[in-house]
């Protein structure tokens, strides 16, 4: 299946913890991300260790451990602006007892985060598997496995 034509994308591309760029080449985070994108973004992808991460969540969500993927949206329309931050160790140790590829799950974490950046949610059951649905069906069209259907 072939993605669509996908809307413009300023990427930018950070790494404070660059135990993982090689599995992140410059073009295959904007693929992953612009499969998303329902309009024009500016997206700032931040790669992060563990101290950053819990950092920004305990001091954004008042939750003091690291998370995978945080998404920070200033704007929806008429162009997505948001920054996301992936923290490397959590996803990597998530990757090890998920047993799935390490770089697949990156993929599915920055659409998980695009798509947050463009106001989805799953704090409700509906909302959930409506997300979960996109993803699953983004994530196909890019060639990895459904990251539901283990």
């Amino acid at each position: 299946m072939k993605l669509a034509t996908r809307p413009p994308l300023q990427l930018s591309l950070q790494f404070a913890d660059a135990s993982h760029r090689a599995l992140l080449p410059r073009s295959h985070v904007a693929r992953w991300v612009r499969a998303a994108l329902l309009n024009p973004g500016e997206i700032t992808v931040r790669v992060v260790g563990a101290e950053e991460g819990r950092e920004l969540n305990r001091d954004y969500r008042q939750k003091d451990s690291a998370t995978n993927v945080l998404t920070f949206d200033y704007q929806h329309e008429p162009v997505v602006m948001a920054d996301l931050i992936l923290c490397a160790p959590v996803i990597a140790q998530e990757a090890i007892e998920q047993r799935i590829d390490i770089a697949a799950h990156y993929a599915h974490l920055l659409v998980h985060g695009t798509l947050h950046a463009q106001g989805f949610d799953h704090e409700v059951e509906g909302d959930a598997l409506a997300m979960e649905a996109r993803e699953s069906q983004i994530l196909l069209a890019l060639g990895f496995a459904d990251p539901y259907r283990r």
